[in-house]
């Protein structure tokens, strides 16, 4: 029988080398929730984690055994489903595949110490600043310190450290939560396309949109498809557009589930050069700071100067698509992040650049105040 652990620990060792997508490296099979929610929580708590660690070694692990000991003390810490000695037997089950009797040797050693000074520990990381604590980037933490204050902050950080929930989004508007262990595929009306998941505050901007039967509406970022279906649900005519070819699949999976009984079948392909739309809607790529509850690996790849290169790649991307946005017609911008440079401050520069836009709405969820995900939309008119 495989041990989940090793699962576990092999995931959060390429994921540590490569930063790509951790879900790239889970398993399929039964164990692969608890190996997710053994990555996710590993990932997501990875500074208090390394603080705890480094007060327990002497010399910083690394390859296997460095992810053996975060996904042992990430069961022992964080998750209370776990009893400790299935997380330590089991985690050095899983380190005794490795080469050597070393690493299982420390790994044993290691955690069984966490245990006997798990008080101390969690006493220490209690008592450390909330970037720590709740572990997220200094600067990140500061910059929301800053604009929504330490209590706020706090709130936000936590609600990004909960299990994140999985909403269904129905053809007749309404959300509901997906079970506990329920599987999306086996919910009745999968097959017949009568949801998709997608989270409560993306309606936002499809409400800004406010699509009609017979609009013709370009989704000019549209993978994975989530707002281009429901657009299409309310019978306008949509043209979805995605540059990268592997999220162009699955978007063309979504749709072709979804959209199965609508009249109005939805056009996939590249961002038109000329064409004029009633309406446009950007979803565009940002820092994904309002979904790091969904995406804990992101938060690790956030700095101040991607963010000010994807605010540059936003304005590109919003310049083309007013060109297609006819007399009278809505451009919409949304996206997940919480941050003003890729938010309001994106559009006061687009309108400034173009005056022939004026904004109408806006929009925007924070997860403290509203449960959901982080997100932000408005609509702009052309005159």
């Amino acid at each position: 029988m495989r041990n989940s652990r090793r699962a576990a620990a092999f995931a959060v060792a390429a994921w540590l080398k490569t930063k790509d997508f951790p879900s790239h490296y889970l398993p399929d099979g039964p164990d692969r929730p608890f190996v997710q929610d053994l990555v996710y929580t590993t990932i997501r708590r990875l500074r208090p984690l390394r603080k705890v660690l480094g007060e327990l070694v002497k010399k910083w692990p690394k390859g296997e055994m460095e992810a053996l000991l975060y996904i042992g003390a990430a069961q022992v810490l964080y998750m209370d489903s776990v009893p400790d000695f299935a997380a330590v037997n089991e985690t050095v089950e899983a380190a005794k595949a490795c080469p050597g009797a070393s690493v299982a040797k420390v790994v044993n050693g290691v955690l069984r110490n966490l245990l006997r000074r798990r008080e101390e520990l969690e006493a220490m990381v209690a008592a450390s600043p909330a970037d720590v604590r709740e572990s997220f980037p200094s600067a990140l933490c500061r910059r929301w310190v800053a604009r929504y204050g330490a209590e706020n902050a706090e709130k936000l950080m936590k609600f990004m450290n909960g299990s994140a929930k999985t909403y269904l989004a129905r053809r007749d508007g309404s959300f509901s939560e997906l079970g506990r262990g329920e599987k999306v595929e086996e919910v009745r009306g999968y097959a017949e396309g009568e949801f998709i998941v997608q989270d409560p505050a993306t309606r936002h901007a499809v409400e800004l949109v406010d699509p009609k039967p017979g609009e013709k509406i370009l989704d000019a970022c549209a993978a994975p498809g989530g707002k281009t279906i429901q657009m299409a649900w309310r019978g306008a005519e949509v043209v979805a557009c995605e540059v990268n070819p592997k999220r162009r699949r699955r978007l063309e999976e979504n749709i072709a589930r979804a959209v199965v009984s609508d009249p109005h079948p939805v056009v996939v392909g590249a961002i038109p050069e000329s064409g004029s739309f009633d309406k446009v809607l950007v979803d565009a790529p940002c820092s994904n700071t309002g979904v790091f509850g969904r995406r804990p690996d992101a938060r690790w790849g956030w700095s101040e100067e991607k963010t000010k290169t994807l605010a540059a790649l936003q304005s590109g991307i919003l310049d083309s698509a007013a060109r297609l946005v006819k007399s009278g017609g809505t451009l919409v911008y949304s996206t997940c992040s919480l941050e003003p440079e890729e938010n309001g401050g994106q559009v006061a520069a687009f309108l400034a650049r173009h005056p022939e836009f004026s904004a109408v709405a806006a929009r925007e969820s924070l997860p403290f105040e509203t449960g959901e995900d982080g997100a932000f939309a408005t609509s702009l008119v052309r005159a």
